[in-house]
C-alpha cells in the first residue's frame, strides 16, 4: 500500500500543471476561480466528483452572466409617431428576461408595437414569459402588438408556453 501511494503522489506531482499557479493573475479571474474552487472542493471533500461538480457548476454560472450582457434592444418610432418598432438582438433566457421586459415603454401612447426577434433567440420558458407580459402590459394599455422574426426553434418554444395569444391569458397573467 505505500509503494501505490507514492506512485499515486508522483503520478499527481508530473500531471499538474505547475504554470498555472503563475498564469493564476493573467488568466481571466473567472477561469482561475472555477480552478482554486474546484481544487478547495476536491481536496477538502477527498471527491473528486465534487470538485468537478462545483466546477461546472461555477463555469455555467460564469457563462450565463457573460451572455446576458450579448443582448440590445433598439427601438425606433415610425414617421407618423403611431407605431414603435423594438428590434431585439441577443440571447434571451433566465439571466436576461428581466433587462428584456425592463426595454419597452409601456406608459408611449402608441397604436402599434412591432417586437422584431429577428436578431434573438428564446432559450427557455422564462424569456417567453417575459414576451407574455411585455405583450399583455401593451395590450392593457390599448395597443396592437406584432411579434415578427421568431426563429424556428424560439417559435416552437413560444407557442408551446406562451399564453398570450390563448384565450383568458389576461387573466392568467393579471396578477403579475
Amino acid at each position: 500500500m505505500p509503494a501505490l501511494v507514492a506512485v499515486m503522489i508522483m503520478v499527481s506531482i508530473g500531471t499538474f500543471s505547475w504554470g498555472s499557479i503563475r498564469n493564476l493573475k493573467s488568466h481571466p479571474w473567472q477561469s482561475s476561480v472555477v480552478m482554486l474552487v474546484t481544487v478547495l472542493v476536491v481536496v477538502s471533500t477527498h471527491d473528486l466528483a465534487q470538485g468537478v461538480v462545483a466546477g461546472v457548476i461555477l463555469s455555467g454560472l460564469f457563462f450565463a452572466s457573460k451572455v446576458k450582457r450579448l443582448f440590445d434592444v433598439a427601438s425606433e418610432l415610425s414617421a407618423d409617431g403611431r407605431t414603435r418598432t423594438y428590434r431585439v438582438s441577443g440571447q434571451v433566457f433566465f439571466a436576461s428576461s428581466e433587462r428584456f421586459a425592463d426595454a419597452f415603454d409601456f406608459k408611449e401612447v402608441l397604436d402599434n408595437v412591432v417586437i422584431d426577434l429577428t436578431a434573438a433567440h428564446f432559450w427557455d420558458i422564462s424569456a417567453v414569459g417575459s414576451l407574455d407580459k411585455a405583450i399583455l402590459k401593451f395590450r392593457r394599455e390599448g395597443t396592437h402588438v406584432e411579434v415578427i422574426g421568431l426563429n424556428q426553434a424560439s417559435a416552437t418554444m413560444v407557442d408551446r408556453f406562451a399564453v398570450h395569444d390563448k384565450p383568458g391569458a389576461e387573466a392568467a397573467l393579471g396578477a403579475h
